[in-house]
């Protein structure tokens, strides 16, 4: 497996409120530095594809990137399907949570979760 940080394209962005709430979260659930941000997706959800958003170690066929100065692991066969997506953080009365904007969704469940291509 190779450390190989990768630096050039990150294929995922954050906003900065995402930023704050990500590094809070480490830093609440004391997660060790060998741990980085899983962003990817799997299968299910009512829309046939699921977003995957938490802290991992890393895995066979995983790159990875520093975005934000956060470590992120994606599975490299991941990025089509979610290459240009921006991760938000929503802390209102009627939302709060992760939000994906998925250029690459044809359909998204109403909840944001889940998409198709």
């Amino acid at each position: 497996m190779s450390n190989t940080v990768e630096t050039a394209f990150a294929p995922v962005s954050f906003t900065e409120t995402a930023v704050k709430e990500l590094l809070k979260l480490k830093d609440q659930q004391e997660i060790a530095d060998d741990f980085g941000l899983r962003v990817g997706v799997e299968g299910g959800g009512c829309s046939g594809m699921s977003y995957v958003l938490g802290f991992d170690q890393k895995k066979d066929g995983d790159q990875e990137f520093i975005i934000d100065d956060i470590k992120i692991y994606m599975h490299k066969a991941h990025q089509m399907y979610l290459l240009g997506m921006q991760i938000d953080w929503q802390d209102g009365l009627n939302s709060r949570g992760f939000t994906f904007s998925n250029p690459n969704a044809a359909s998204s469940c109403g909840c944001g979760t889940s998409f198709s291509v």
